[in-house]
């Protein structure tokens, strides 16, 4: 058995994603629209297990969080006070003087060998660009770089002016913080305590690239952890370890996360420390995740824009305080790419190629499919569906396929991850077993049906 994971390219996954059913282009019959994509039916499966996982182990294994679900239109001023409408959130954006088409600056400079492009200032990517004489990928002179926000407009109401004003959220934070008084009123939680949520975020990028990497329509999940102050270092390394223990129980081994310690200059403007994750995609070192200190940086603002008290009263004490904060973020679209890139496996069987995601069971979009070895025989159809129906109630996450030869079934199989395919074959009638293929080994077994149910 030969693996060439590492040699996997991008569009080797996309390839892999539209064929079996997990990702489509947005818009496909009208040519597309950049920057979006369309969940299959076993994609939008594996991205709601991710979710689901995620969930559980952040919000129902805990006993000091609570789930939000926020709308994603709000009021202007929420991204006032959190200073989304200023600089602090905007890419770098240059334009071709002849085509007026626009592009993100530190990309296009990357896309011309120059290294960390990201991290320069307008200045100085203006003055690579003049120095290496790069031009737009249609070969024309650039513009000036200059600040370009991500927030997608839209106007509340029929009339457009700037009192109704608003935007399609570009993050889920805002909606915990508005909401900590109400969360506050309601539970009266023990600090420390966390609001938790998972939601689509927009953010109109200027050049969209990377397949579900970079989109302009994203999902995210996220926490915000309220805190003592003196408390934020603990705090910080405990979210630290539960990203690890996370991403674990989706396949991703750590040797192929790497932690960036965000220096000052690059920080959010709310950060005063903030460790991004990346993962080794097959198109680079690229990040899914963050752990941030956002101090009290959000409370105190919204608490002097809406004059409401975002003040925390311990209960023993009587001691007031606006509490800090640890914001874990765990990009869910990029972890599905994550988790494929991780499972995607070539090997050879019976010399021939052979193409698997070992995807984790937890994970998985099928947990087991179910055949009867010869679709033409009643006797078999009948006890395969049999089988199929309890096994469906008992795991859920169950296939019926009959479509083709047993081996393209099995090769259908591994490229849709299944780690088990049940066959019930002529045997079955007579001793109650029936086959069930490992998909990592491709091993056969022979099993009683009423183990299957257990």
């Amino acid at each position: 058995m030969s693996d060439t994971k590492n040699n996997l390219r991008l569009e080797e996954i996309v390839s892999l994603a539209k064929r079996r059913g997990f990702i489509y282009q947005g818009s496909e019959i009208y040519g597309g629209l950049a920057g979006t994509w369309d969940y299959g039916p076993l994609g939008v499966q594996l991205k709601r297990n991710i979710e689901q996982l995620w969930w559980k182990m952040m919000i129902d294994d805990r006993d000091d969080m609570y789930g939000l679900d926020s709308a994603i239109l709000m009021n202007q001023k929420v991204w006032q006070a959190s200073g989304h409408t200023g600089a602090g959130f905007a890419d770098p954006l240059v334009e071709d003087l002849k085509t007026k088409k626009r592009y993100r600056a530190d990309h296009l400079l990357e896309d011309n060998g120059v290294e960390n492009a990201e991290v320069m200032s307008h200045a100085e990517m203006n003055a690579v660009i003049a120095e290496k004489k790069i031009t737009s990928p249609d070969g024309n002179p650039l513009s000036d770089v200059r600040t370009f926000n991500l927030m997608f407009e839209t106007y509340i109401g029929p009339i457009q002016d700037e009192t109704s004003k608003s935007y399609l959220r570009p993050e889920t934070a805002q909606g915990m913080f508005v909401n900590f008084r109400n969360i506050m009123d309601s539970f009266y939680p023990d600090l420390p305590f966390g609001i938790a949520q998972v939601g689509r975020n927009f953010r109109n990028e200027i050049s969209p690239r990377e397949f579900i990497f970079r989109v302009r329509e994203l999902e995210i999940m996220e926490l915000e952890y309220f805190i003592a102050e003196k408390d934020w270092q603990e705090q910080f390394e405990h979210w630290r370890k539960q990203f690890y223990a996370y991403i674990e129980m989706l396949g991703l081994k750590a040797d192929k996360v790497h932690e960036l310690d965000v220096p000052e200059e690059d920080r959010a403007h709310y950060s005063k420390k903030t460790i991004d994750f990346e993962y080794e995609f097959p198109f680079g070192i690229k990040e899914i995740g963050a752990v941030a200190y956002r101090t009290d940086f959000d409370l105190r603002n919204h608490q002097e824009h809406s004059g409401v008290n975002m003040e925390y009263l311990v209960k023993s004490t009587h001691e007031r305080f606006i509490p800090h904060v640890i914001e874990p973020t765990f990009g869910l679209t990029r972890l599905v790419l994550a988790a494929m890139a991780e499972a995607y496996c070539v090997d050879e069987q019976k010399g021939e190629q052979r193409i698997y995601l070992k995807l984790p069971e937890a994970i998985a979009p099928v947990k087991y499919c179910v055949s009867p070895l010869l679709k033409n025989k009643p006797a078999l159809v009948e006890k395969a569906r049999e089988i199929y129906h309890a096994m469906k109630k008992k795991h859920g996450r169950v296939m019926w396929d009959d479509n083709g030869n047993i081996g393209k079934r099995y090769r259908r199989q591994d490229e849709i991850g299944t780690p088990h395919c049940v066959v019930i074959d002529f045997e079955t009638l007579e001793d109650g077993k029936v086959t069930v293929r490992d998909r990592d080994t491709t091993e056969q077994k022979r099993v009683k049906i009423a183990d299957l149910t257990k």
